[in-house]
């Protein structure tokens, strides 16, 4: 049986590949491999109303599957350092 409902697993795929991008870009850290990177961006679904209004405009307007330079403009930087160091073991 899958887990989640179709709002849930779309707002942790964003969560995810804003994690893995902002490692990558900011951070010059590695989650993901450029393979599960492009995968997972492929299935994004920005049609998904995810219960943030504020980050499904967002998306719907600056996520870009190809490169993960869109997350230089993610409105919750401080949120996506703080995930990343965590997932990197180095939390504050």
């Amino acid at each position: 049986m899958a887990w989640g409902t179709p709002v849930e697993v779309e707002r942790r795929r964003r969560v995810r590949v804003a994690a893995w991008a902002y490692a990558y870009e900011v951070l010059g850290e590695q989650l993901a491999t450029d393979a599960e990177f492009d995968r997972e961006c492929a299935l994004v679904d920005v049609s998904v109303r995810t219960g943030r209004d504020d980050l499904d405009a967002w998306f719907a307007l600056e996520f870009e599957p190809y490169t993960g330079s869109w997350v230089h403009r993610h409105p919750e930087q401080d949120r996506l350092r703080d995930l990343c160091l965590r997932l990197l073991g180095r939390a504050r």
